[in-house]
């Protein structure tokens, strides 16, 4: 008998529990969020017209990738992080497994500083506090306490916990956006915010904004499979996951861009770093009841970010259960979250965080994608994915040409950087995406023909 390498479970399709809906609910509720409202105000330094064409042309291709990689967790009823195995190896899988608990760690610290960000406001009215946009650190440092309290309490009770989180959450994005966008059109037009230019000491050109953009999307692909195995129709794994994302996406950055641009159209001013949530909602005047909104809309994506940490890190430690993972992860998110207090600004730290997602994650995604549609032809063995010496194990446990092209990738990520016309033009991420995928199919094809 073949020795197992940490055993996994497969999702059969008797005993999965989310429709359509909620595939469609949970991906808007990971988008509607504080971090697509701040990514919206972020790419308001390229003006409304090519940010707006940007956003909807980046969100489009990234969450085809996201239903590609959602299709394989329904085909196989296995999260995302167990299915690179086949890809990079039984011991290779460790490489994006790091990558993604990281990312997601770091997304949901993304999430919980912002919405920290909120709770400082409100402590400001509450008890005329220092808020943190003024200088004041006593809120915000409370504020991210009191978000992890609630994240552990939104992820006790694992995918049952987030399909609840995101029903509601997802009624109260609605409310939020539709308000927002009420105030913001009551004080300025739409042709107004068209016409209106950022400082070219600001301005990112359109290149700049998709690699943005790219880097921010394509970290749900690796989290799609995840949610994706407990869908009870193929439909629902696939277009409404895709719809979902996109809705979400539209939705919150496109109220993040015309608020910021609104704003800065208002106050004759625009500051890159005033771009998060609770800022501009405090300079539109709504209040506390939309402060508390961009804290329960932290909540319903962290649930998100949290529960795609938390598998990543059982693909690693194999012992480990869902549910401590879960707590671990947010544990070690509450710590990472008061890392941005230790630069200028947190549009600096938030400005890193993206460029080096989007250096590792698009190779990786191209190889798994390449790997599973046009080389295995969408076939993968499940009884292997767990066996030493086994189909996956490649060489040692690692397949060093995924290994090699995703290396290769990111070399190239870096490269294309200094080639202004394309990285000012269409970015770099799905560039790089699209050579580290034929990287590896040639090489996967030169070194199986060698073999034989």
């Amino acid at each position: 008998m073949a020795k197992e390498f940490g055993k996994v479970q497969a999702i059969g399709k008797d005993y999965r529990t989310m429709s359509n809906w909620d595939m469609f609910a949970t991906w808007i509720g990971a988008n509607a969020n504080n971090g697509t409202w701040y990514i919206g105000g972020v790419i308001a330094a390229a003006g409304m017209y090519t940010a707006s064409t940007t956003l909807i042309a980046t969100g489009i291709i990234s969450y085809i990738f996201l239903a590609l990689a959602s299709y394989m967790g329904y085909k196989t009823g296995l999260p995302m992080m167990t299915l690179t195995r086949a890809s990079f190896g039984l011991k290779g899988s460790f490489g994006p497994s790091v990558i993604n608990l990281v990312q997601f760690i770091g997304w949901a610290a993304a999430n919980t500083f912002i919405a920290a960000i909120s709770i400082s406001v409100i402590f400001k009215d509450l008890f005329n506090w220092t808020a943190y946009a003024d200088g004041g650190k006593v809120g915000l440092v409370i504020g991210i306490i009191i978000m992890s309290l609630l994240h552990l309490a939104s992820i006790s009770l694992g995918e049952k916990s987030v399909r609840m989180i995101e029903r509601v959450g997802i009624i109260l994005v609605i409310i939020f956006v539709i308000w927002e966008a009420i105030v913001v059109f009551q004080n300025v037009s739409l042709d107004q915010i068209f016409q209106w230019q950022p400082p070219k000491s600001v301005r990112i050109s359109s290149g700049a904004a998709v690699d943005i953009l790219a880097a921010f999307n394509l970290a749900w692909v690796t989290a799609s499979s995840d949610f994706s195995r407990f869908a009870k129709k193929k439909s629902g794994g696939t277009v409404w996951s895709f719809l979902g994302a996109n809705v979400g996406l539209f939705g919150f950055a496109f109220i993040g861009l015309l608020a910021t641009i609104g704003t800065a159209v208002m106050n004759q001013a625009f500051d890159p770093n005033d771009s998060d949530p609770s800022t501009i909602a405090s300079k539109l005047g709504l209040g506390i009841i939309a402060l508390l909104v961009i804290i329960i809309t932290s909540t319903t994506a962290n649930a998100v970010n949290l529960m795609a940490a938390g598998s990543a890190l059982t693909n690693m430690w194999h012992k480990l259960k869902l549910t401590p993972a879960l707590w671990i992860v947010t544990l070690i998110a509450t710590l990472v979250s008061f890392i941005p207090l230790l630069f200028a600004t947190f549009l600096d730290a938030f400005t890193v965080f993206l460029d080096y997602i989007g250096m590792f994650l698009g190779p990786e995604i191209a190889v798994f994608l390449v790997d599973y549609f046009i080389i295995r032809k969408g076939q993968y063995e499940i009884s292997e994915v767990t066996k030493v010496s086994g189909k996956y194990w490649y060489h040692g446990g690692v397949n060093w040409i995924a290994v090699a092209s995703w290396a290769i990738g990111i070399v190239l990520y870096f490269s294309l950087k200094t080639v202004s016309w394309i990285s000012d033009t269409v970015g770099v991420t799905f560039v790089t995406m699209i050579l580290a995928g034929v990287i590896y199919y040639i090489l996967t094809k030169v070194f199986s023909k060698y073999a034989k």
